[in-house]
């Protein structure tokens, strides 16, 4: 997965007339979108300060496989999704950044292994949130930690994603999706 820095990630918001706040979270899909697998990154913008952290921004094989939706697994579209998500509990289980506003998915229903954007496009409140995958280790296959939700491997840096947002002292986060460019 390439790696992005400030400078550049910002250059490609403006590129895109997105807004570029103080505080916000960003997903970049890989082009190289390995099946089922955490091939993705995440960046927190916190003022000057940018982190990363390996995610997933598509759904597990499992998901794709076995629909939960009969229109087909959702896969989020790149795009901003200003002030969609706040705290709160993922399945209400445990701390996460839960979706309060409406976002765009691809409906992916061919049942195959790789999650594609394609399909018919959906809006609506679906719980795509930001979450953990293994709570006490890093995972290396997705399968059923993601039925479209932007996923961390790494409980660690997990932990501190929530904890920085925990800080901000924000109630809404804005999240954005990009494609690897």
């Amino acid at each position: 997965m390439k790696q992005y820095s400030y400078k550049g990630l910002e250059a490609k918001f403006a590129e895109l007339g997105y807004q570029w706040p103080t505080f916000h979270l960003i997903g970049v899909r890989s082009a190289a979108n390995e099946k089922n697998k955490f091939d993705d990154t995440m960046y927190v913008v916190n003022n000057l300060i940018m982190t990363s952290a390996t995610c997933t921004t598509n759904p597990g094989t499992h998901w794709l496989k076995n629909l939960m939706n009969p229109k087909g697994c959702a896969v989020l579209k790149p795009g901003q999704y200003v002030d969609a998500y706040q705290l709160g509990l993922h399945q209400g289980k445990y701390k996460a950044l839960v979706q309060r506003k409406p976002v765009t998915v691809y409906r992916d229903g061919d049942k195959d292994d790789t999650a594609e954007e394609q399909g018919k496009e959906d809006t609506g409140l679906f719980g795509i949130n930001i979450h953990r995958a293994n709570p006490s280790a890093i995972s290396s296959i997705i399968d059923k930690w993601s039925a479209g939700c932007q996923v961390l491997n790494d409980p660690k840096q997990y932990a501190t994603l929530i904890t920085t947002c925990e800080n901000s002292a924000k109630s809404a986060f804005t999240y954005t999706l990009l494609r690897e460019f």
